[in-house]
C-alpha cells in the first residue's frame, strides 16, 4: 500500500497493491498494522457504513462535533469526488480543502482525520461508498456545512445543480458554524 499526504497533511490518499488478471482482482482494502505502518496513526474502527448514491447527489459537508469521527473512505462501484475540510479553528489550514476522485476503478481510499469535514459528490450513474469510523454515529452532534460556501470555495465538478437531502440543502456557512476548537490529533 502507498499512502500520500494531500495538500491538508492529516488528510492522507491510500493506493492499496491491485493484484489482477484476466479473472478479476484481489486487494487487501485494510490491515491494521499496514495502516499505523505507513501512516503513523494506531486507530480503532468501530463501525463500517455503506451508502448507494445516484448520480448528481452530492451527500455534506458533514462532520460530529462531538465523538469526533475519522473516516477510511473508498468506492466499490462508480466513482465520486470526495473532499475534505479543516474545521480545526486553530489550525493554519482552518476552511481549506482536498478533493480526489475515489472509484470502483483507482481503488484509492482517503482518510479523513477528526477535525475535519467531509462530503462527496456522484459522478457515475450509482456510486457504492464505504467508509469505516473511529466513533460511532451520533446524530445529536451532527453538523453540516453548506457545501457551497463562498468561503471555502470548493470546485466540485458539476455538470449541473446537485441533488441534495433536506439536511445538506440547510447547512449553514462556516463562519457561523460550530467547529472544532482544539486541534485533534491526527498523526
Amino acid at each position: 500500500m502507498k499512502v500520500t499526504p494531500t495538500g491538508l497533511p492529516e488528510v492522507l490518499l491510500l493506493e492499496p497493491r491491485v493484484f489482477g488478471d484476466a479473472r478479476g482482482f484481489f486487494l487487501e482494502s485494510y490491515n491494521a498494522r499496514t495502516f499505523r505502518e505507513l501512516s503513523g496513526l494506531d486507530v480503532q474502527f468501530v463501525q463500517d457504513n455503506h451508502s448507494r448514491s445516484a448520480g448528481g447527489v452530492l451527500r455534506g459537508l458533514h462532520y460530529q462535533l462531538h465523538q469526533a469521527q475519522g473516516k477510511l473512505v473508498r468506492v466499490v462501484r462508480g466513482s465520486v469526488f470526495d473532499v475534505a475540510v479543516d474545521l480545526r479553528r486553530s489550525s493554519p489550514r482552518f476552511g481549506k480543502w482536498v478533493g480526489v476522485e475515489l472509484s470502483e476503478d483507482n481503488h484509492r481510499q482517503l482518510w479523513v482525520p477528526p477535525g475535519f469535514g467531509h462530503g462527496f459528490l456522484v459522478l457515475s450513474e450509482t456510486a457504492d461508498f464505504l467508509y469505516k469510523t473511529t466513533d460511532y454515529y451520533a446524530p445529536e452532534h451532527e453538523r453540516c456545512i453548506a457545501w457551497d460556501d463562498p468561503d471555502i470555495g470548493i470546485d466540485w465538478p458539476l455538470q449541473s445543480p446537485p441533488v441534495l437531502s433536506a439536511k445538506d440543502a440547510q447547512g449553514g456557512r462556516l463562519a457561523e458554524a460550530e467547529v472544532y476548537e482544539d486541534p485533534s490529533p491526527s498523526r
